[in-house]
Formats: structure tokens, C-alpha cells, sequence
């Protein structure tokens, strides 16, 4: 608590530089430095702790997540002016709640508490205590879910999940589609999507099923229909050369949005599976027409229909993954390639893929369209639900 007594002391002092006219001008001015320098300190720290917190091996309680999250949002918003979840959609109501409880508390010292918190949890697993270099500061600290760099024309973003096998969350949608789009329109050339830890992504969060209330389902299925529709168009509609290394495990519509990118990286260890009969669901991602387009009707029908798990070779085989390389050096070298990608004429790249999207673009978004709409329709019916239940009772045995 030293950094906030201090930083206390130092605008006490101003203020009264201020009223009273105590200190001379040289002095407020030193003044202002310092308390720039904690800020930028302090944003240091909180930058350090937000991955530190991906580092934990214990997952915490209910509470501590919950608290991890408002101070979170106090942080990097400030006071919470959204409006309350509906009274049946229990988790959201809870996050609210833990946010707007901060409403007094200033973001400087959310992020200080936010600190604390993280390294005590980390203490208690007896880590090493968090590196003091700064990040880099390309570095994009708007994201809860998601690891966001710019450098060397290169936009990289990292699922940034990993004790949840970066399962995708409502918020993990949004983010996602926000920072495509933020690349779409800034001066990168290509853009990579990764995971951290062992697994690229596990698919939906199927926690997410947990918290609906059954007189809910139909209005929650709507919306997350349209969700779903948005961030697969934010896929399509994706303008610049746009690359996927999977670095681990794909699961669901991790696997079936492979079809829109331009180019797919595989680790040796990699696994594709898309169990959507398992679960009483039906494919998305565009893939029920990319997928027969890039390997075959009767391939695709065997990941799709019947759950064939592909190993890195066989989907390498089949043209869904572009290049499998060594896990060893698996991201030092897909670096290295994005990086000579980037390097290329960004015109040159923007124009060419638009010259080969072009032409399927309106196919590309119809059936889009119609996979959201059969989504809607399975994520309410009797077989959907059942099929989720059976899962987590086989989790839970």
C-alpha cells in the first residue's frame, strides 16, 4: 500500500500548491512528474498482473473471481454505468453488482487493489514474483479475455484464457469481433489469432447454458444467435490477410471458422474435432460450405455428422491447415513467416484477397445467416438440452 500513500501525499500536495500557493511553480511542476511517473508505474504493474493471473495453476473461488472482475472494470472504466442484467441471467447480475460496488473507488486505486489481489493469489501458489521490465507498449490494455500486440505491421491476438482452455464467452465474442475490426482499419498488414497455454480454443463456454433460466431460453438463444452472426461476418468481411496459429487443441467454432482464414498454422500436437451431433447442434462458422469445399463432401461430413477428431497431419491432408510445423519452435516460427508476410506491399495484399473473397462474399454471409437461424432453433430444442446436461453430469462423474 506504499505506492497509494505516497501517490496521496504527492496530490495533497498539489492541492495545496493549488489553495494556499505554498510551493512555487518549479515544484508543482516536480510534483506533476512524479505523480506521471507512478501513474505510468502503477499501469505497469496492473499490465504484469493481468498475465500473472493467467499463470495461476488454483482457479479462485467464486468470490475472488468475482471481486477480480470489478476491480478489473473499476480499472479500465471507471464507474459502472450499464445497465442491470435481467433478473434471470444470475452470473451477469452478480458481475454487476461486484462493479457497481466500486463505484466510489477511483481507477488508480482499483489497479493497485487489482494487484494486490493477484499477487497474493500468486504468493499462496509460491510464484515468483512478477518480472519488473515494463510491456511493450504496443501493447493494447483494453481487453479482459484477449492479448492484443501491434509490431512490425503485425497485429497479434492471443485467446487469453488458458485455465478455461480459452473456452469463448459472450465477452470473449465481443472482444474478439472489436479487435478484428480494430485491425481491419489500422496500418497493420496481416493479423494473427493464437492461444495461450496448451489449447488454441475449446470452443463455447458451455458454462454459459448453466445461468439461463428455461423461460429465457428462446429470448437468450435470439441473441446469442445474433452474436454468433456478427462475429463470424467479422471474419468474412475481414479485409486484410488474416492467419491462424493453432497452437494446441481446436474444438467447435474454433475449428469451423478455420475455413475464412487465409492461412492455418498447425502444431504437431494439434487436434481439430467438431463433436456439434454430441451436443445436439449443428455446424457454424460458414464451414457447411467451406468445409466440403476445402476437403470434400465426404470428409466433411465425417468431422461434421460423425465427430472424426482430425489429427495436424490428416487435417494438413484434407487443405484445412496450411502448414504443420515442430511444437518446439511452433510460435518462433510462424512469427518469423507473419513477419516476412507482413512485409509485403499492404495494398498488394488488400487487393488480392479482395479479388479472391469477392466473389463468394454474399454466399459467404447467406449461409452465415442460416447457420445462426438453425442455432437458434437447436439451442432451444428438447435434444440440445438434454445432450448439454448429459455432459456435465459425465464432467461431474
Amino acid at each position: 500500500m506504499a505506492f497509494q500513500s505516497t501517490q496521496h501525499f504527492v496530490r495533497l500536495s498539489l492541492f495545496r500548491s493549488r489553495k494556499l500557493s505554498r510551493l512555487g511553480s518549479s515544484n508543482v511542476m516536480d510534483c506533476q512528474k512524479v505523480i506521471r511517473f507512478m501513474s505510468t508505474e502503477l499501469s505497469s504493474q496492473f499490465e504484469m498482473a493481468k498475465a500473472k493471473l493467467n499463470t495461476l495453476k488454483n482457479e479462485p473461488g467464486n468470490d475472488v473471481k468475482l471481486k477480480i472482475y470489478a476491480l478489473f472494470k473499476q480499472a479500465t472504466l471507471g464507474e459502472n454505468a450499464t445497465k442491470k442484467p435481467g433478473a434471470f441471467n444470475f452470473v451477469g447480475q452478480a458481475k454487476w453488482s461486484a462493479w457497481h460496488e466500486l463505484k466510489k473507488m477511483s481507477m488508480d486505486d482499483a489497479k493497485q487493489e487489482y494487484v494486490n489481489v493477484i499477487e497474493k493469489l500468486a504468493a499462496a501458489e509460491g510464484l515468483e514474483e512478477t518480472p519488473t521490465q515494463e510491456p511493450s507498449t504496443e501493447t493494447q490494455q483494453k481487453y479482459e479475455n484477449l492479448f492484443v500486440t501491434k509490431e512490425n505491421a503485425v497485429t497479434r491476438i492471443v485467446l487469453n484464457r488458458p485455465h478455461k482452455k480459452n473456452a469463448l464467452t459472450r465477452e470473449m465474442y465481443e472482444e474478439i469481433i472489436a479487435a478484428l475490426n480494430e485491425a481491419a482499419n489500422d496500418n497493420s498488414a496481416v493479423t494473427i489469432i493464437t492461444g495461450a497455454g496448451d489449447f488454441f480454443c475449446s470452443g463455447n463456454d458451455l458454462g454459459n447454458f448453466m445461468s439461463i433460466s428455461p423461460d429465457k431460453m428462446q429470448e437468450i438463444a435470439v441473441e446469442s444467435g445474433d452474436l454468433l452472426r456478427r462475429y463470424v461476418s467479422a471474419y468474412i468481411d475481414f479485409p486484410k490477410p488474416l492467419v491462424a496459429a493453432v497452437n494446441g487443441p481446436a474444438i467447435g467454432v474454433a475449428v469451423t471458422v478455420l475455413g475464412l482464414f487465409d492461412v492455418v498454422f498447425a502444431a504437431e500436437h494439434a487436434t481439430f474435432s467438431t463433436p456439434f451431433s454430441n451436443l445436439g447442434q449443428s455446424p457454424e462458422g460458414c464451414s457447411t460450405y467451406t468445409f466440403p469445399k476445402i476437403m470434400g463432401h465426404s470428409k466433411a461430413c465425417e468431422m461434421m455428422l460423425f465427430n472424426r477428431k482430425l489429427n495436424a497431419k490428416e487435417a494438413h491432408d484434407c487443405g484445412l491447415v496450411t502448414r504443420v510445423l515442430h511444437s518446439d519452435t511452433f510460435e518462433a516460427n510462424v512469427l518469423a513467416t507473419v513477419n516476412e508476410m507482413a512485409s509485403l506491399p499492404v495494398k498488394s495484399l488488400v487487393y488480392s484477397k479482395a479479388l479472391m473473397r469477392g466473389p463468394e462474399l454474399e454466399i459467404l454471409h447467406k449461409v452465415n445467416v442460416d447457420e445462426c437461424n438453425r442455432l437458434v432453433e437447436r439451442w432451444t430444442s428438447e435434444d440440445c438440452i438434454n445432450a448439454v446436461m448429459k455432459f456435465f453430469s459425465a464432467k461431474e462423474n
